[in-house]
């Protein structure tokens, strides 16, 4: 069967908008009862290959090969094959075994931490519904395939280029394709072939999603064969690199640059001496490896991805790990007021005509209205048609012309005994705009100017009782007219409706707590200043001024810049000024967050440095998050946030720790080389030293962080990371030298007893200086996780063991006498006891006072 679909899916597609729906069924060899499970079944496999990339994501394979792709890796892998060449077996094997050993380790963690976070993501996986075996069914999106019904609301995000069957007042934000402002209309019919993308009205397009309306498309292509697809080939779709992945790379190009110098100068010094270039390119090379943190990928992954679980423990669900980062170095969180920082439930105070005398007619028209309108859910309609039901018996809807975020208004036509008329709701200004009269409740008509501002006292004198109000409005229309935005004008303005939406009972704690983490909050809502402010006091948001929509509008982003550390609320703000406001924040120099869920949020969740969304969300805008909570509280957002630094924290005692280890590991032997007539370790036992190092470090995931580490805002920074390696690098440096003279000037070492004493030395204090360096307070102030003292002490064992067995031999290395041992313990204490009291020196500026307990 899979062979006969081939055949027929593809052939005549490519202006399917042009198809009759017969056709168009026959074409995908689909009915209008969908699919079965089999068929599906069958056509998600010839889809293989097809699909458009999602980034980041990548197969075992291509996960292995990666981890011995680095130029470094490469060089090693050539110098050993060379080596073995020359009748070099067994050290040549030694050396590969050992990069095969780390780079199976690195791979098995990055796995482990991949799938972690896929099993996550399965919690948010954005869903679509189709007709499967004549049943609707939720599948994610990634399954639709060619011939599938899917059944559309508003909210949803269309997953392949379909053509309409049937609707009901369907419109789409088609923006992503065409730019066009406004939603675009779509019902069924036939164009001809040529019709150009933005007058497709009866076709829908990957990406793109439902403002309002129902209907049902008929899926024609998928992934790659779609105009999105196609766009995504031809233009970057890469997002906007994290604070976290920007780090990361400026860490990487720095110790790129010191292991490219000193390799070079090594290599040259070797080769002076008169060692062998085979030798000398063995040497350097196993140098440069033991300077680069090998595993930090794999370790950033582990600790990352446990970040991840744990937050997820607290309901919430991270959708790209490098976000983590920006979770806990957020120090600006951006958050709508409904839902948030309100109850949410509205509640109807009472509906009045211009004079503010009550009107049951406003109530009635809001009513009609809220009934018909098929739009995304919200809480105001729901609330409207809860409050109390009218029998609509009589009434029938013809038409909608869809909210907007431009003219924020919502009309229905509607018809009764032969009589059409329009009814508009929406935001009051955005009302009166339309209206030229005005009808009180005793069905008295004015004209609106004369009764304006009568009208606006009593809109301001509502709003500062912390009172939403929306305008009502409608006018008759001719039977044969279509509702358009053009209708919406001459219009008879009813009244106001007067809702109410208390603030969260404990808000204002959950403010007060953010704020002693450093984070401030900012509201970012359409709702007038009145209202915005009065909230914002009731919620503790007080000493901030309050910045309007059409003030923004005037401001150059410049001049916004400036202001916007002095504004605690937005109000009146369209959504494209809500991305304007979240840039400015972040050239004022903060990371900010973004809290939405509605369709107009997806910009500003791609334009905040971390996007945060719910599970309840429409799903463009879950899709557009990197954060997603699964509940709609900002007391779990702040649990989130201390994960998050957690997790950070830990990232960045790996890169502390191994950064200045192996760096004053290969300062020394670097300083040593020329000065001896033999090589101070070898290549095989670089690496390994290496390895041995970094497998405590795995376990540095579970451990305890620090509580002041998580009571401020941190940001990757590699100046520190810099000045860190190079203070506890020359530490350790200074005692590698101390061994060197132990061993060459006290104890007259033999070079495979330098080599086995100076080994030992400097995994075991290595690994013990992990305890020290850990913690900014005293060593047996701040306990480790067991999963790493554990490992240390297993480490410690093998390394002493090591040089008594076969394998020890193997790598060159001999038994020690007693005395060799006491002498390399000798220096390790006394490296820890330098080590806690540089610490205290270094971290004596940055800590304001003892901390006491552990996070």
């Amino acid at each position: 069967m899979s062979g006969n679909v081939a055949g027929v899916i593809g052939r005549g597609l490519e202006t399917f908008w042009g198809l009759e729906t017969e056709e168009a069924l026959k074409r995908v060899n689909s009915s209008s009862q969908g699919l079965t499970t089999e068929q599906a079944s069958d056509r998600r496999n010839l889809q293989v290959g097809k699909s458009i990339p999602a980034g980041g994501r990548h197969g075992r394979l291509n996960l292995l090969l990666t981890q011995f792709l680095s130029p470094i890796i490469l060089i090693l892998l050539l110098a050993a094959g060379l080596s073995a060449s020359l009748g070099q077996i067994t050290d040549s094997s030694i050396i590969l075994a050992i990069v095969l050993i780390s780079g199976l380790i690195g791979y098995w963690q990055e796995y482990r931490a991949a799938e972690a976070v896929e099993s996550l993501l399965a919690q948010v996986r954005i869903k679509t519904t189709v007709i499967r075996d004549g049943l609707e069914v939720d599948i994610p999106v990634e399954e639709v395939v060619p011939g599938d019904l899917v059944v559309l609301n508003a909210g949803d995000i269309i997953p392949a280029d379909c053509l309409i069957l049937d609707s009901t007042d369907l419109h789409l934000d088609e923006a992503a394709l065409t730019g066009e402002t406004y939603p675009a209309e779509k019902a069924s019919g036939i164009l001809p072939g040529a019709t150009v993308l933005g007058r497709r009205s009866n076709s829908l397009f990957r990406g793109t999603h439902v403002v309002s309306g129902t209907g049902t498309a008929l899926v024609i292509l998928t992934g790659r064969e779609t105009e999105f697809g196609r766009l995504s080939e031809r233009i970057s779709q890469v997002r906007p690199e994290a604070e976290f992945e920007r780090g990361l790379r400026r860490f990487g190009y720095f110790l790129m640059q010191l292991t490219f110098v000193l390799v070079l100068i090594i290599f040259a010094v070797n080769v002076a001496l008169g060692r062998t270039v085979l030798e000398a390119l063995l040497f350097s090379t196993a140098l440069a490896v033991g300077l680069t943190p090998q595993l930090l990928p794999a370790i950033i992954g582990v600790n990352l991805a446990h970040g991840a679980r744990e937050m997820a423990r607290r309901q919430v669900i991270v959708k790209r790990l490098a976000s983590i980062e920006s979770f806990g170095s957020m120090d600006v969180l951006c958050s709508d007021k409904t839902g948030t920082l309100t109850e949410g439930s509205v509640q109807i105070q009472g509906a009045l005509d211009f004079a503010g005398r009550a009107s049951e007619n406003v109530f009635f028209q809001a009513y009609l209205n809220a009934s018909f309108e098929s739009g995304f859910t919200n809480p105001i309609d729901d609330a409207i048609r809860g409050h109390r039901s009218f029998d609509l018996s009589g009434y029938r809807k013809v038409g909608e012309v869809p909210y907007d975020f431009i003219r924020k208004r919502l009309s229905v036509e509607v018809e009764r005994e032969g009589r059409h008329f329009l009814v508009t709701k929406g935001a009051l200004m955005g009302v009166l705009a339309a209206c030229t009269r005005a009808e009180g409740a005793g069905g008295d008509v004015v004209d609106l100017a004369s009764v304006r501002p009568e009208i606006e006292r009593l809109h301001e004198e509502l709003s500062s009782r912390e009172s939403r109000t929306l305008g009502v409005a409608y006018r008759d229309l001719d039977p044969d007219s279509r509702p358009t935005r053009e209708r919406e004008a001459d219009m008879t303005f009813l009244g106001l409706l007067v809702l109410h939406d208390p603030p969260k009972a404990g808000v204002e704690v959950t403010i007060r707590q953010l704020n002693h983490l450093g984070i401030t909050t900012k509201i970012l809502t359409g709702d007038n200043r009145l209202v915005a402010s009065r909230v914002g006091e009731l919620v503790g948001l007080t000493g901030l001024g309050v910045l309007t929509g059409p003030e923004i509008a005037l401001m150059s982003n410049d001049a916004l810049t400036q202001k916007v550390g002095e504004v605690g609320i937005f109000a009146e703000v369209e959504p494209n000024q809500k991305e304007r406001i979240l840039l400015a924040i972040k050239r004022a120099g903060h990371v900010v967050g973004y809290l939405g869920d509605g369709i107009n949020d997806a910009s500003a969740l791609h334009a905040a440095d971390v996007g945060i969304s719910v599970d309840s969300a429409v799903d463009v805008a879950k899709k557009a998050a990197d954060i997603v909570l699964l509940k709609k509280d900002l007391g779990v957002l702040i649990e989130g946030v201390r994960e998050g630094r957690v997790a950070f924290a830990n990232t960045l005692k790996y890169v502390n720790m191994a950064t200045s280890a192996n760096f004053g590991n290969m300062l020394s032997m670097a300083g040593l080389s020329p000065f001896l007539p033999f090589l101070p370790l070898l290549p095989k036992q670089i690496l390994l030293m290496n390895l041995l190092t970094d497998l405590p470090e795995m376990a540095i995931a579970t451990d305890g962080v620090d509580s002041e580490l998580i009571e401020s805002p941190r940001r990757w920074d590699v100046r520190e990371i810099r000045k860190f390696m190079l203070v506890f690098g020359v530490v350790s440096s200074l005692f590698d030298f101390a061994s060197f003279g132990v061993l060459l000037l006290i104890l007259k070492a033999r070079p495979e007893q330098f080599r086995t004493g100076w080994f030992v030395e400097s995994v075991i204090s290595a690994s013990v200086i992990v305890l020290v360096i850990r913690t900014r307070r005293p060593l047996f102030g701040s306990r480790p996780a067991k999963a790493l003292l554990a490992s240390t002490i297993v480490i410690i064992l093998a390394t002493l063991a090591l040089p008594f067995s076969e394998l020890g031999s193997l790598l060159g290395f001999q038994q020690l006498p007693a005395l060799f041992l006491i002498a390399m313990g000798a220096i390790v204490v006394a490296y820890v006891a330098a080590a806690e009291l540089t610490k205290r020196i270094y971290f004596s500026k940055g800590l304001r006072g003892q901390v006491d307990g552990n996070h």
